[in-house]
């Protein structure tokens, strides 16, 4: 007898060695990778003209006819490593007016056209736009339990959405259409634990709105995660989010995220433990979900562990190049002392504040380190900042100064975080491209140095800034037209591919998406990708949750029509 699970085998070893090298992206031609030409506007064109698109006929043909003759429906199919078998448009029509049955309210249910193009788009990247069918507005985890079900119902795309900043497409809409949560409305504190240093609330409250409110109710206590300012608990938690806290309070993926409640692909809630501070009890099921990016359920109710404010300040230096900026950076952070933040901005950045208009001093236009000291007293403070201005002056810096007050301390850091908009004032009329990548902090340097030198060779308007005090840097790349733009796309990937060989990431913290999803096979291998797929069909047996995102469900078949030319 014919078995379906055979004669996939057979199809994966066949077509085994074109898989193998459609994944590396060590397959040159021109200079360029092979596999970054599917992204290129210009058509590929093969040596072997033929090659390409006999046995990618074939390859497709052999899966379609395999699916349609031998594979019946069925959660377990292996037919979904392929491609998940949605619903019609009539049954998204059908799931829309049930939806609407269930809530009974305009608020919660829209398809209204504005609506549907804010959440399938974003000024803040540059990935394809997809608008979704419909929106809902959950206000309870009760609410959520009824859209997954319907979703489920009808075979129809789930896609969270909460403060809308993510840089790589995260909360894009599926190509075959979908419901999208926007999870604004579950914007609740719940519960404050003083006296534990934890917090109780809803997925879609701001981190900014957290801190504030601790800060009015007199509770000397904060979220240290200090992602974009619009960013809530959910998508930080989505994402394994950090910040410029980092280098003092670690990641979304230390214990700042004690707990969540998640509405699972089945329409079961779960709490993923209880509120002690640590536990030993079985999987830590709490980061499964962290930096899931809404593949694998829903979160509807999250613990937050809070840290004690502390007294800070600020300084700044500068230095004649950003590859001694970073070895000072090393330095420092190796002598142990009150390090909240470092932060690395270089000269078109500095030039940048001063274009802007915004600040209150000119700069120096030299590459430059801006630190935030912490400690619990002033004179621990005062120690810090001896200790850094004795080491950063051996690497080269210059004109070190510490701000005599707090306002001055709340000015110099708030030139640090107008990034975004002092960058645009480099170029006018242009969009910036940002983008993170991170490694080991002994690489860093290396890897800085390289970036400044490739993006002025490729003539690019860019800023270079970074959380260099744990390996993570950012470029904000500048362009006007489309041809930029590719000029700006082939930079970001040329990052990254040194990044990776630098034993670092494509990420620091801005996520996977579908910006970033390429290069997870040649960052984690073979093996880690397909355990991580392993667990999103089990748990998402019909593909539902934020689909394309991350780890591709159809890789295999795209991979079968990539061929190398040579």
């Amino acid at each position: 007898m014919f078995s379906p699970s055979g004669y996939f085998q057979r199809l994966r070893q066949s077509t085994s060695l074109w898989t193998n090298l459609a994944r590396s992206r060590s397959i040159k031609h021109h200079g360029l990778t092979f596999a970054r030409r599917q992204s290129s506007s210009v058509p590929f064109k093969s040596s072997r003209p033929w090659s390409p698109i006999i046995i990618g006929s074939i390859a497709s043909g052999l899966i379609g006819y395999s699916l349609s003759a031998f594979v019946k429906p069925s959660l377990t199919s292996e037919a979904l490593e392929i491609e998940p078998k949605y619903g019609t448009p009539k049954d998204f029509e059908q799931a829309i007016k049930e939806l609407r049955t269930l809530f009974d309210s305009d608020d919660v249910v829209s398809t209204h056209l504005e609506d549907l193009r804010i959440h399938g788009y974003s000024e803040n990247d540059h990935h394809p736009n997809v608008p979704h069918t419909v929106i809902v507005y959950p206000k309870s985890t009760e609410d959520v339990v009824k859209i997954v079900k319907t979703a489920v119902k009808y075979r129809m795309p789930l896609i969270p959405f909460s403060g809308g900043t993510c840089l790589e497409g995260g909360y894009r809409g599926s190509p075959v259409g979908g419901i999208c949560v926007d999870m604004s409305g579950m914007n609740k504190i719940i519960e404050i634990h003083e006296a534990d240093s934890d917090l109780v609330c809803q997925p879609g409250v701001g981190w900014m709105e957290i801190n504030e409110t601790l800060q009015q109710k007199g509770i000397p206590l904060f979220f240290p995660l200090d992602p974009g300012p619009g960013a809530t608990i959910g998508g930080m938690m989505s994402t394994g989010c950090s910040g410029t806290n980092a280098v003092r309070y670690g990641t979304a993926k230390g214990e700042w995220f004690l707990n969540a409640t998640v509405v699972l692909p089945s329409g079961q809630v779960i709490k993923t433990r209880q509120r002690a501070r640590k536990s030993a009890a079985g999987f830590d099921t709490t980061k499964l979900f962290i930096g899931a990016e809404g593949t694998l359920g829903i979160i509807t109710e999250v613990t937050i562990r809070l840290a004690p404010v502390l007294p800070t300040t600020v300084a700044i230096v500068h230095f004649p190049d950003v590859k001694r900026a970073t070895e000072a950076v090393i330095d420092v952070i190796n002598r142990g002392v009150g390090i909240q933040c470092v932060e690395l901005c270089d000269s078109e950045f500095m030039r940048s504040i001063n274009l802007y208009g915004a600040s209150q001093r000119k700069y120096p236009e030299e590459d430059s380190l801006f630190f935030k000291f912490q400690g619990p007293t002033s004179a621990s403070i005062a120690e810090t900042s001896k200790i850094v201005k004795e080491i950063v002056q051996k690497h080269g810096g210059t004109g070190y100064q510490l701000a005599r007050t707090e306002k001055e301390a709340l000015d110099l850091w708030a030139d640090r975080k107008n990034a975004l908009y002092s960058g645009l004032a480099l170029l006018e009329g242009s969009r910036g491209w940002s983008t993170d990548v991170c490694v080991p902090i002994s690489k860093l340097p290396q890897l800085v140095y390289e970036t400044k030198q490739d993006l002025q060779r490729l003539g690019l308007v860019s800023i270079v800034l970074g959380h260099v005090g744990d390996g993570n840097f950012h470029t904000q790349l500048l362009f006007r037209n489309d041809k930029e733009l590719e000029i700006v796309r082939e930079a970001v990937h040329r990052m990254v591919e040194r990044a990776l060989k630098l034993e670092g990431t494509c990420t620091g913290e801005h996520g996977v998406g579908i910006g970033k999803r390429e290069y997870l096979y040649e960052e984690l291998g073979e093996g880690t990708v397909e355990l991580m797929r392993s667990v999103k069909k089990t748990m998402d047996p019909l593909g539902l949750f934020n689909p394309g995102k991350v780890s591709q469900i159809d890789r295999i078949l795209r991979s079968l029509v990539l061929m190398p030319n040579e």
